[in-house]
């Protein structure tokens, strides 16, 4: 009876814990609607965004006279890693560590070696993991995810461009988890800092910039960088509600399949035990009547 006890314990357990993962599966599918409507809604802008700087750019040859695209020789790197203040998303935090870890180790190992790479953390995950790898982490940013808006990501996308613009930093990388579909995403590390534009890009069309390119580009280029970063933030939190409801997808149909093998141990296990109590009681007759 033990035995029968304990399956019916762990079958209470299973059902409630299927009913946890689906309600969590539900909750991520509607926010990841939203999410993925935000991001649908923000490519057209970013890609005309793209296209009027890569038309503005086209030619130019004095983009080294401007603070954000200058060349500089990569000494202090500032690493801005992008994850998820909660789990139970799969490896959707532990795979984009990996990759910012990665950048770190093949390209910037001289300045890692002399304690001269720091991380920025947005999400507690994130955190967590460089934290136990022993990774200089700088600060977080954790609360964007509480309001995630342009205006708080620019805020803090103007603070970065500020400590460059002074020369905190030499260079800033961004890392994050690209947004494909509901069930797809992919690790995305991309140079912030200075910004890199593809100079032999063709625009078509003809266009008269006034003053001058160059005046236009000093203030377009920090409109440029908040953008990005505002992509990589929307794009991430996209992944993070996808990865996390095929997670908790995957968790409801695993505990449904759990559930039917304990149901069916515990039917053996009671027809067994009903078996020998029908048994005992034939052996008691049998006695009684010798």
């Amino acid at each position: 009876m033990s035995g029968l006890k304990e399956l019916r314990t762990r079958i209470g357990t299973t059902k409630t814990i299927r009913q946890v993962t689906s309600a969590m599966k539900m909750v991520s599918a509607a926010k990841l609607k939203r999410a993925q409507d935000t991001v649908i809604h923000f490519r057209p802008y970013t890609r005309n965004f793209e296209n009027m700087m890569n038309s503005i750019i086209a030619g130019s040859d004095n983009l080294n006279e401007l603070v954000y695209t200058a060349p500089r020789n990569p000494d202090k790197v500032l690493v801005v890693l992008i994850s998820s203040n909660r789990g139970l998303c799969g490896g959707f935090n532990s795979s984009v560590t990996k990759s910012a870890i990665e950048l770190v180790h093949s390209k910037y190992k001289k300045q890692y070696k002399n304690k001269n790479v720091s991380f920025l953390a947005i999400g507690k995950q994130g955190e967590i993991l460089l934290k136990s790898h022993k990774f200089k982490v700088i600060g977080n940013k954790n609360d964007l995810f509480d309001q995630l808006n342009f205006n708080n990501t620019s805020a803090l996308a103007s603070q970065i461009i500020n400590d460059y613009c002074q020369g905190t930093y030499d260079r800033v990388e961004l890392v994050y988890n690209e947004f494909i579909n509901a069930a797809q995403y992919q690790q995305r590390r991309e140079t912030f800092l200075p910004i890199q534009f593809d100079q032999n890009k063709t625009v078509t069309g003809d266009a008269i910039f006034e003053p001058s390119k160059l005046e236009i580009l000093d203030e377009m280029v920090p409109l440029a960088l908040k953008t990005l970063f505002y992509k990589a933030m929307i794009y991430s939190y996209a992944a993070e509600h996808g990865a996390r409801m095929t997670a908790m997808h995957q968790a409801t149909d695993n505990a449904t399949e759990l559930l039917g093998d304990l149901s069916l141990q515990y039917n053996k296990a009671r027809q067994a035990t009903i078996t020998n109590e029908i048994l005992e009681i034939t052996a008691g007759a049998e006695a009684q009547r010798k």
